[in-house]
C-alpha cells in the first residue's frame, strides 16, 4: 500500500510538473506577446508624434507664373485641330455614339489639360471651357436624346413575373406550417 501511494504521488507530481511546464510555456508565450505589444505601441506612438518629424513652419509658396491666355488659346486650338482631324476619320453617322470616338475625345481632353499646365493656367478654365463647348456644338449638336417610351412587358412575361413570387410565398408559408406541426419529430 505504501508503494502504490508512493507511485501515485510520483505519478501526480510528474503530471503536475508536465502541466506546470505547459502552463509555463503558455505564460511565457503570453509574456512575449505582451512585451512585443508594448514595443510596437511605443514604436507607433513615437512614429506618430507630431513633434518628431514635422516642421510646423509654413512652407513658402512658390511664385506662380501668370496664366498666358493668348498662348493658351493658341495651344487649345492646336488640340482642337488634332481632334477635328481625328474625327474626320470617323463616319459622321457615328459621331453621336461615344464608343466610336472615346479615345480621340480622351486625347483631346488630355491635350487641353497638358497645354493649360504648360502655360501656367489652371484646368478647366473659362477659356478652355468655351473652346470645348464650341467643339461640342460643331460635332455633337445633332446628338439630342430621344425620349424613351416606356412600354409594359408582354402579358406572358408579366404573368410570370407576378406568379413566381406569389407561388414562392405560398410555398414558404406551407413549409413553415409543416415544420411547426412536425417540430416534435424534427427536434
Amino acid at each position: 500500500m505504501h508503494i502504490s501511494t508512493e507511485l501515485q504521488l510520483t505519478f501526480h507530481s510528474k503530471s503536475d510538473w508536465i502541466s506546470n511546464s505547459v502552463m509555463d510555456t503558455n505564460e511565457f508565450t503570453v509574456l512575449k506577446l505582451f512585451v512585443v505589444g508594448i514595443l510596437v505601441n511605443a514604436w507607433m506612438i513615437r512614429g506618430l508624434s507630431a513633434t518628431d518629424g514635422f516642421n510646423i513652419e509654413p512652407t513658402p509658396l512658390r511664385p506662380r507664373k501668370a496664366c498666358n491666355e493668348s498662348r493658351l488659346q493658341w495651344e487649345v486650338e492646336v488640340c482642337g485641330e488634332d481632334f477635328k482631324r481625328s474625327m474626320g476619320h470617323i463616319d459622321p453617322q457615328y459621331w453621336c455614339n461615344l464608343t466610336h470616338f472615346i479615345s480621340e475625345y480622351n486625347l483631346f481632353t488630355l491635350c487641353t489639360e497638358e497645354k493649360s499646365q504648360i502655360v501656367s493656367c489652371y484646368w478647366p478654365n473659362p477659356l478652355v471651357e468655351r473652346y470645348i463647348i464650341r467643339i461640342h456644338k460643331h460635332f455633337f449638336s445633332n446628338c439630342t436624346l430621344e425620349q424613351v417610351v416606356l412600354v409594359d412587358p408582354p402579358d406572358n412575361t408579366l404573368t410570370i413575373l407576378i406568379l413566381v413570387p406569389v407561388f414562392l410565398t405560398l410555398a414558404m408559408i406551407a413549409l413553415v406550417v409543416w415544420c411547426s406541426k412536425r417540430s416534435d419529430i424534427l427536434a
